[in-house]
């Protein structure tokens, strides 16, 4: 199989690194070819701090999934989450040259371009600009401006920023891994894509994804992404709960949340014990199941409030901006029992766990439409655009073919058409090629 015919999401996660290989199918499905999964041993809350053991994660994760079905791996799509990612929102205009020309693309790019240009904290840098509601003279509420006449355009922008050494150092390890970088995308963005369906997000809808070392969140109203936030906690602290409170190691903690765990203590009894080998000969240790959902559900109310108070922020309570699609969980960390009745009780929003099957074949392994793997699918589907994107911008450089107007959507990262029909690269895909740069340079 050519590599043209073929993408490839890779997931480098805090508890597993997962690479997953797959194509669009007749149908416009995502077909999985392979999959491959390894410990992930240098990242600490969705952060490299060992960059030797992650490239070492990596190429087993890679070498794991080209076994699994014969293909040779070159180029991925990476995910980009950890606690040092945030975001605000900002207000930005310019004042055009001719108000008798219609806006076209070029202006929509002067605009985002001069978001690039805020100061941020040291070492911080703006890696997503995502446009959302645009003014022209004054008029409000528009979703796309290209066509219309005006002066003065004004945009609301929802800009995402994170600390410029770590995103350099999940680069370092692609590369070094003997990878190419296909793209960077935000993480939450990525699981979106897998799990949400257009309606929740013109309905208004949150999707909290529990990963192992972090909690990522990303609000979503009228199709347009609202507010995205990651909290410094996930699975991991809540199996790290369980080894302090039982005096037990690491592997047992996290068997027994995964076996017995749940979030509700009210649900079981006080003669409920599971008994824990000792270790090297030492007597066996009973654990009240009562004792290890309260340490659970003690830990799961701290990051789901913490959840909650970024909803909050973004202005859930304002009727304007009420989320009437209410909670999607996914991530590993949702699979925890009564985790759904929990967040309902705590934050007053309907609830569903969020899997990855709307977009998959219908022969997809069970295994992969777990929601473990939200993110690495979502990453994949943006592979599979990016690839057949650059296919478009080949074939358009070859045939020269004439300029079509493309309906950009502001949520996706998309390519608009230039004046020689060429398609031209999102501010997303442009940043994207200037760390490739900076990793090429760094040789």
């Amino acid at each position: 199989m050519e590599q043209g015919n073929y993408s490839v999401g890779l997931d480098i996660g805090t508890t597993k690194i997962v690479a997953i290989i797959g194509k669009e199918n007749e149908y416009g499905k995502i077909e999985i070819l392979g999959i491959g999964k390894s410990k992930s041993l240098g990242v600490h809350r969705g952060v490299v701090n060992n960059i030797t053991q992650t490239i070492k994660s990596i190429q087993q994760a890679v070498e794991e999934a080209e076994a699994n079905c014969g293909l040779k791996i070159s180029s991925v799509v990476v995910g980009i989450a950890g606690q040092h990612i945030r975001s605000l929102q900002h207000s930005d205009y310019i004042t055009r040259e001719d108000s008798e020309e219609v806006i076209n693309e070029d202006d929509l790019d002067t605009l985002c371009n001069q978001v690039y240009k805020l100061i941020m904290l040291p070492g911080e840098e703006i890696i997503h600009v995502l446009p959302q509601e645009y003014k022209v003279d004054g008029q409000a509420e528009i979703k796309q401006p290209i066509g219309m006449y005006g002066g003065r355009l004004e945009a609301n922008f929802h800009v995402v920023v994170g600390q410029v050494t770590s995103i350099k150092n999940v680069g370092r390890c692609i590369k070094s891994a003997g990878l190419d970088l296909g793209n960077i995308t935000l993480e939450p963005l990525a699981s979106s894509n897998a799990v949400l369906s257009q309606e929740e997000k013109e309905a208004g809808v949150a999707l909290i994804d529990i990963g192992g070392g972090t909690t990522d969140l990303a609000i979503f109203k009228d199709g347009i992404i609202r507010h995205t936030a990651v909290i410094p906690f996930g699975g991991g602290v809540i199996t790290e709960d369980i080894k302090e409170g039982c005096s037990i190691i690491e592997k047992q903690a996290e068997l027994l949340k995964i076996k017995f765990g749940s979030a509700w203590p009210g649900e079981n009894k006080d003669n409920e014990i599971v008994s824990i080998p000792g270790l090297r000969g030492r007597e066996p240790k009973e654990i009240s199941l009562k004792n290890l959902s309260k340490i659970i559900h003690a830990r799961v109310v701290e990051i789901i409030e913490q959840v909650y108070v970024e909803v909050k922020n973004y202005g859930h309570d304002d009727q304007k901006k009420k989320l009437i699609g209410g909670i999607v969980l996914t991530g590993g960390g949702s699979q925890l029992k009564h985790l759904k009745q929990l967040v309902e009780y705590i934050t007053g929003m309907d609830t569903r766990i969020g899997y990855p099957n709307e977009h998959l074949a219908g022969d997809s392994d069970k295994e992969v439409v777990s929601p473990l793997y939200a993110t690495a699918v979502g990453l994949l589907m943006n592979a599979v655009q990016n690839d057949a994107k650059n296919k478009k911008i080949e074939e358009a450089i070859e045939h020269k073919e004439e300029p079509v107007l493309v309906e950009e959507s502001v949520s996706e990262n998309t390519m608009a058409q230039s004046k020689d029909g060429i398609p031209r690269k999102s501010v997303f895909d442009k940043w994207s090629d200037k760390l490739k740069d900076f990793l090429d340079n760094a040789e």
